[in-house]
């Protein structure tokens, strides 16, 4: 706790110095930064309130707990509170639209923020699918019975009016893309409603995620180039969903007892006490689709320093595990937005080492026509 909590500060006062050094320009981001921190570090700005005397904050929770009450069933039930899962979609979204950035150059900031924007809708859209389906569950499951639907904050009417707000926004976000893709896009919407079934029929809904949430690996290539590249959009899904069985795996692991008395089943309840050993042959199909992504793809030296990294923290993730604890269980899922993030810098720093090794390779050319 200590340790972690020092490690929080240490940042936030690292990028409270950096605002000063950068200037105006970073200052901002640095002020982000340094506000994580200590929010890490389990610091809360106390002398600072807002409406109603409560603490502000820049955590998600906080800000839905501070947004108005009749709003905060609504945006529980996107797990706007717990962003975790937005992430973890949206980013294989930014390795597709990276990988396909032309060389030396960065991702477009404009497909970023699109897909941004509907990684929050379409979390929240399946999000609010899944507790319609599984509202009898989740009152069964310590875990998940104070979800807005299961609790009885949000009427089944109510939550499905909200899914069609949710989807006709998306569908705004969608329509700002070439026909290939809103033709793709489309397509996955059949994933996103059954993927939630598939705990009461089959071991492997974990699989059906994985298929759903990495649909993104195929959708951001496409909307920069006009279509998709098998040879690179194909090894890159299939590596997402491998990431997907390791981290919801952990996940499925917090709610095994009641999933088991409930009659809900999981790869947690199909992998048990081996469940290590399948996830690390996860693992390693992940790591090897990346690598033949990155050889398809013409990646450079700091794609691969990036997928070492990846490679040391799945290795670290897996043999620190605890399976049998749901706060580590937790904490280690919710540590795969540092893998899905490290996977984008090795991406775009790799894409801009291209053009430096273009310009070697025309200067060596030029060398030998003058000699």
């Amino acid at each position: 706790m200590l340790g972690a909590g020092g490690a929080g500060l240490a940042r936030g006062l690292r990028a409270g110095a950096q605002a000063w050094l950068w200037g105006a320009r970073g200052r901002s981001l640095a002020l982000v930064q340094a506000a994580s921190g200590l929010h890490a570090a389990g610091w809360q700005p106390s002398a600072r309130r807002g409406p109603g005397g409560r603490p502000l904050s820049l955590s998600a929770a906080a800000v839905v707990n501070s947004a108005p009450r009749p709003l905060q069933p609504y945006l529980r039930l996107m797990r706007l509170d717990k962003p975790i899962g937005t992430w973890l979609l949206y980013l294989p979204c930014t390795w597709s639209i990276g990988l396909a950035a032309d060389p030396g150059c960065l991702p477009d900031w404009y497909m970023l923020s699109l897909f941004g924007t509907g990684a929050v809708l379409m979390r929240g859209a399946g999000c609010t699918i899944n507790d319609m389906w599984d509202q009898d569950y989740d009152k069964k499951v310590t875990r998940t019975a104070s979800r807005p639907i299961a609790a009885g904050d949000i009427s089944t009417f109510q939550s499905f009016v909200f899914l069609g707000g949710q989807l006709t926004l998306a569908l705004g976000v969608l329509l700002c893309l070439n026909y290939y893709s809103i033709a793709l896009g489309a397509s996955s919407l059949l994933l996103v409603i059954t993927y939630p079934l598939m705990k009461r029929i089959t071991y492997w809904p974990q699989l059906a995620l994985g298929l759903t949430f990495n649909w993104g690996a195929l959708l951001g290539w496409s909307a920069i180039k006009g279509s998709c590249d098998p040879s690179v959009c194909l090894p890159l899904y299939f590596s997402g969903i491998m990431w997907t069985l390791i981290y919801d795996t952990i996940y499925a692991h917090q709610d095994k007892k009641d999933d088991a008395l409930i009659g809900l089943k999981s790869t947690a309840l199909r992998f048990r006490e081996d469940t290590k050993k399948w996830l690390s042959g996860f693992s390693v199909a992940m790591l090897g689709a990346l690598s033949l992504v990155g050889v398809n793809s013409g990646q450079t030296a700091p794609y691969y320093t990036a997928l070492a990294a990846v490679g040391a923290h799945l290795a670290h993730q897996i043999y620190t595990l605890d399976i049998h604890r749901p706060e580590d269980c937790w904490e280690k899922f919710a540590s795969n937005r540092t893998i899905g993030l490290i996977i984008f810098l090795g991406i775009v720093l790799g894409n801009l080492w291209k053009a430096k090794e273009t310009d070697e390779a025309k200067k060596n050319l030029e060398n030998r026509i003058e000699n």
